[in-house]
């Protein structure tokens, strides 16, 4: 959605409309008022939750207590912030300018908050976790409203991973996936949540799980170059036993080491499309991403796409322009 074929002076006032009726009713204002406010907005539904991304220029917001008697959906919004920095007040509690990391308020509560002009748009990608589905009290939850959450290590950086990407891959994903996601998307959310209130031990099983299933996923990502990944590794590192890491992945139908097998065939399949790497041989695109010796790449490559990589990248160059392709090496 945008707004930036309306004339300036619409611009704001639409904009005001859509955010109250996707977020909560809230006044929206802005210094530049009739000078244009030109922003855009997706908003994917995951069942239980809802992913609103946002781009829009600096300014100010409101929710008053006519606000929330008038509609409450009884949600909480876990916003991770990009672009330029915001704060958000609630519950005599201020977050200071937030940047690059998560910030938590309640609709069901009046609050303010605003973006400060620093001469560019700030970019939100906003988690609407309904509050009686999150396995954690009200009262403790409350404690963390308006406070910054880092996105940097641990369960915070993990969340704010999937949810960008979410943005990015969600829409080509079918209803059924869809829905999974937002249980997953909750889960994760409640983890991050407890971890930072001290509570994770108090989480139920199936969404400590959860959690954990996607630290190893993360961890897994990460280390896909180091040729000896496994799940001895894997389990030592997240201090539980190889028998219970093969149980985490049943959930997701595939066995560890199919699951890193995948994820390196398609890291390799990504590269050897990218034209950034067309001087770099297919074996030392094979190597970076865990496979040491090229016949086996080969191989489980052909067995993966029907095709050996070096036919796959001619084809890939012929689907680039003519300038690009004949600067691209088949090595």
């Amino acid at each position: 959605m945008s707004n930036e074929g309306l004339p300036a002076d619409e611009q704001l006032p639409f904009w005001g409309e859509l955010v109250s009726r996707e977020l909560a009713p809230l006044m929206l204002s802005s210094a530049k008022g009739a000078a244009g406010f030109p922003a855009r907005a997706s908003v994917l539904d995951l069942g239980l939750v809802r992913v609103a991304a946002f781009s829009s220029p600096p300014a100010y917001l409101r929710r008053t207590r006519a606000d929330v008697r008038r509609s409450d959906p009884g949600t909480y919004q876990l916003t991770f912030v990009s672009g330029t920095p915001l704060w958000i007040s609630q519950r005599r509690q201020d977050s200071g300018l937030v940047l690059g990391d998560m910030v938590l308020f309640d609709v069901s509560h009046p609050f303010e908050g605003a973006v400060p002009d620093r001469g560019r748009h700030t970019q939100v990608v906003i988690m609407q976790l309904p509050r009686e589905e999150l396995p954690i009290p009200p009262d403790k939850v409350c404690r963390l409203l308006a406070q910054p959450m880092s996105t940097r290590t641990g369960m915070g950086a993990i969340l704010a991973r999937f949810m960008t990407t979410l943005d990015v891959y969600g829409p080509g994903c079918d209803p059924r996936d869809l829905s999974r996601l937002g249980v997953i998307a909750l889960d994760l959310a409640g983890a991050c949540l407890a971890q930072y209130l001290g509570a994770y031990d108090d989480l139920p099983a199936e969404t400590r799980q959860q959690a954990m299933l996607a630290r190893v996923n993360a961890f897994i990502d990460h280390n896909l170059g180091d040729p000896d990944l496994g799940p001895a590794d894997i389990a030592a590192y997240h201090h539980i036993s190889v028998r219970s890491l093969h149980t985490l992945f049943r959930q997701q139908g595939e066995t560890v080491a199919a699951s890193i097998r995948r994820r390196r065939l398609e890291r390799c399949h990504a590269d050897l499309t990218d034209p950034r790497l067309r001087r770099r041989s297919i074996g030392a695109i094979a190597a970076r991403w865990g496979f040491l010796r090229p016949a086996d790449f080969s191989r489980a490559f052909r067995a993966a796409y029907g095709v050996a990589p070096r036919e796959f990248r001619r084809a890939a160059l012929r689907c680039l322009p003519d300038t690009q392709a004949a600067a691209l090496s088949d090595k």
